[in-house]
């Protein structure tokens, strides 16, 4: 008798995942408006390449994004708000930007939420240097914070997520109160990313980079486009601050904010002696 011969394998599902799956569900009805833009990033890339070509430090696109996206929400506080009953609104004066980090595990690379806390305080440096912390960061010890939700059955997880949906509080706690996901800078080329409908009430979804010909000054040049999804839950805001918003992000990022003090606080001492010197 012929052995079957076995064509696949067996991977496991990771808890966080599971979970994610199951807040994926409830929130499904949350009514996004999702804006498709273009930003000009060449000046940001380039600037990006000589901190590099200079000091050998790779300072990290994502931390300059979430930079910007604290300063632009700073500015437009309305766009991270929580309902509260059906009567208020809470918004928080902190900025706390929920992201994934893909951190080492057995050998593979295991993405797992992380929330910068206060983004809206902190430098493109701060940010950069907790994300590369948190990057090396023990597997377990980085879930340390999620153990007992990990360990509730699906209905109980449910449960939790139902109670925590009508306390922002809770929801600032857990999920940040609004979230960058950089899922497609993984990849070449542009495009963007539809997420799918889950709190907090603002997504950035970091796209791909194109190049294309850009009128700069007057002259046509190849320009390096960044793809950005920004989505809305339509329930709390409407589409006035929902474009002020989107515009100052734009603004900020192609205007490469933050990027000259990330740089500076990066070269040696002895640099700026010289410099005065000179």
């Amino acid at each position: 008798m012929k052995q079957q011969r076995i064509d696949y394998q067996v991977v496991p599902y990771s808890k966080i995942r599971r979970m994610m799956a199951t807040a994926f569900r409830l929130s499904h009805r949350m009514p996004l408006m999702h804006g498709l833009i273009e930003v000009d990033v060449t000046r940001a890339r380039a600037f990006l390449r000589d901190q590099k070509a200079k000091s050998g430090e790779s300072l990290s696109f994502t931390a300059f994004l979430i930079a910007c996206l604290a300063q632009a929400v700073e500015e437009n506080k309305v766009v991270q708000a929580f309902r509260k009953g059906r009567k208020s609104l809470i918004v928080f004066d902190d900025i706390d930007v929920s992201t994934y980090i893909e951190r080492g595990s057995a050998g593979h690379s295991l993405p797992m939420p992380y929330i910068i806390r206060a983004a809206n305080h902190k430098t493109v440096r701060e940010i950069h240097q907790e994300i590369r912390a948190a990057q090396v960061q023990d597997v377990a010890k980085a879930a340390a914070g999620y153990n007992l939700v990990q360990s509730l059955p699906t209905s109980l997880f449910s449960l939790f997520l139902h109670i925590i949906g009508h306390d922002p509080q809770q929801m600032k706690k857990y999920t940040g109160t609004v979230a960058l996901s950089s899922v497609g800078m993984f990849g070449k080329g542009s495009g963007w990313g539809i997420p799918p409908a889950n709190p907090p009430s603002l997504i950035v979804t970091v796209g791909g980079i194109g190049k294309k010909p850009g009128v700069v000054d007057g002259q046509i040049a190849i320009r390096e486009y960044l793809c950005l999804t920004i989505s809305f839950d339509h329930d709390i805001i409407d589409g006035a601050p929902a474009a002020r918003f989107t515009r100052r992000l734009k603004e900020l990022i192609e205007r490469c904010d933050g990027l000259d003090d990330a740089v500076v606080a990066s070269e040696p001492a002895g640099a700026e002696v010289a410099a005065q010197k000179g």
